[in-house]
């Protein structure tokens, strides 16, 4: 008896282990074997004759309201005292999430003015964008209304304004950019390129490796980030920029931080370089910053380099546009393609999991209404036969554990990526105490099952003493099986392939 069920219970542990691995889709992101070639370490753009170096003017600030089509969004504008006119201007484009002028973009938005460049940070409108809705032809549409308010503006050049988007606004920036010519120059920051899922794939993987987390949480990438969300929306993960960066006819400068590893940091500014020549446009510059984040900053302060060449290529435009050396700075490293997703099966998508999950828990947190239930009609005898209690315990136990477990785990796991940090004995011992409740439950799972056909084959009173007993039999191995189904979907359970 022991032995059957040690040899069932190997099965079924690795049986599941093969189930999740062949459900797929698999995770196999592939080497990025190119590279690009930088001319020095020196990010110096051109010659800076002529120029007006950051902190050369005192900054004025002030308040402006943007008309926008159905409300009203405030922007602030930033203007050097004193300089002599007409002079260049730049809107800044907010990347994901609220963006306020009272906490994005000051540090750029004050050097460059203190350079003489008037610089303008709308206000996000936030009424057409959520997590599930978004449009960035809208979102382009809204921020061109900043540019022609900051092109009006007395004591700036209509014909030198130009726009910065960083992270999620580099997508939005080549929708406002795609032929139009009031757009004079664009600058494009820790931008994705790629559409947005392959980009948040890219960036999971990339911060998951970064925290070491064993290979099989990897293949929950493209399971959850390939996935069509529960309840629809989120069509604007698959936006592709690149139809308008074809049509981009403006100098474009492009910056990213070596130390960011959410972007595609070679391949991006390659594609950017390969778009823009679509459009006949080689007036590119490229520059990496050593140790530089996401937002170009080393312990949250703004690389003065940065500010430097960004305030001296505004300013030397036309000239600057394509002056030598188009691409310098740290020596960037990318470690694999940012590349399509594979979409996980029918059976895996958002609604189906959604669904499961619903179905599972539902099904266990019935048995304790049952349980009430009876007691409230004076019932106290045990509905269950002994034999089955202990093992059906264990696995609506484990398999509940488990899984709660796994969301806590990839929920520290996300800090931990997001933080640049690292706990071995977190990320290592946790995913282990996860596979093991995960087998605890499968286990119980055999040892239920081999009871009740045992008691079946040796005559002994049904496993179910009555109704109730039924129903807590197949509302908590039903509950626990779907469960353990999506652990094994999520890679938990181990196997031989």
């Amino acid at each position: 008896m022991r032995y059957r069920i040690a040899v069932a219970s190997a099965v079924a542990v690795l049986g599941l282990g093969v189930l999740g691995t062949v459900s797929g889709p698999d995770w196999d992101p592939v080497p990025f074997a190119e590279t690009i070639e930088v001319a020095t370490a020196d990010t110096t753009i051109g010659e800076s004759a002529g120029t007006d170096p950051v902190g050369t003017y005192e900054v004025a600030t002030s308040i402006v309201e943007v008309e926008l089509a159905g409300t009203t969004i405030e922007a602030r504008i930033s203007e050097p005292v004193g300089a002599e006119g007409p002079r260049p201007g730049l809107v800044f484009v907010h990347g994901a999430g609220t963006g306020r002028y009272e906490i994005a973009f000051v540090e750029q938005a004050e050097a460059l003015a203190s350079a003489g460049i008037v610089t303008m940070v709308p206000n996000k409108r936030l009424d057409t964008y959520t997590t599930r809705e978004r449009s960035y032809v809208t979102m382009a549409n809204d921020y061109l209304r900043s540019v022609e308010l900051l092109r009006r503006l007395p004591g700036v050049d209509p014909d030198r304004v130009g726009v910065y988007g960083e992270s999620e606004g580099a997508w939005i920036v080549p929708v406002m950019a795609a032929d139009n010519p009031s757009v004079a120059f664009t600058v494009l920051v820790a931008a994705p390129v790629v559409p947005p899922r392959q980009q948040a794939a890219f960036a999971v993987d990339s911060y998951l490796r970064n925290t070491g987390v064993p290979v099989e949480v990897l293949t929950a990438i493209p399971r959850i980030v390939g996935m069509e969300f529960p309840g629809g929306g989120f069509e604007y993960v698959d936006f592709d920029s690149q139809p308008f960066q074809q049509r981009m006819r403006q100098p474009l400068l492009v910056v990213y931080g070596t130390g960011d590893a959410a972007m595609p940091t070679i391949q991006g500014a390659e594609q950017l370089i390969a778009d823009l020549a679509v459009a006949g446009n080689d007036d590119v510059t490229v520059r990496y910053y050593a140790g530089a984040d996401h937002g170009i900053k080393i312990d949250h302060v703004l690389v003065p380099e940065f500010s430097r060449d960004l305030a001296a290529w505004i300013q030397a435009l036309p000239a600057s546009a394509d002056a030598a050396p188009a691409v310098a700075g740290a020596q960037p490293y990318q470690r694999f393609r940012a590349a399509p997703v594979e979409r996980p099966r029918w059976f895996a998508d958002g609604d189906m999991l959604l669904a499961a999950v619903v179905a599972g828990w539902g099904a266990l947190l019935l048995v304790p209404v049952i349980a009430a239930a009876r007691r409230l009609r004076g019932h106290r005898e045990r509905s269950l036969a002994s034999g089955v209690r202990a093992p059906l315990v264990v696995m609506a136990a484990g398999s509940s554990l488990a899984f709660v477990s796994l969301a806590a785990y990839l929920l520290t796991v996300a800090w931990l990526a997001q933080n640049y940090e690292r706990n071995d004995v977190f990320v290592q011992g946790g995913w282990l105490v996860i596979r093991v409740l995960a087998i605890a439950a499968a286990v119980a799972a055999v040892v239920l099952v081999s009871r009740i056909l045992d008691g079946r084959r040796r005559g002994v009173p049904a496993a179910a003493r009555d109704a109730a007993g039924a129903w807590y039999l197949a509302a908590a191995f039903g509950g626990s099986t779907s469960i353990l189904l999506l652990l094994a979907y999520f890679g938990v359970f181990p196997a031989l392939l």
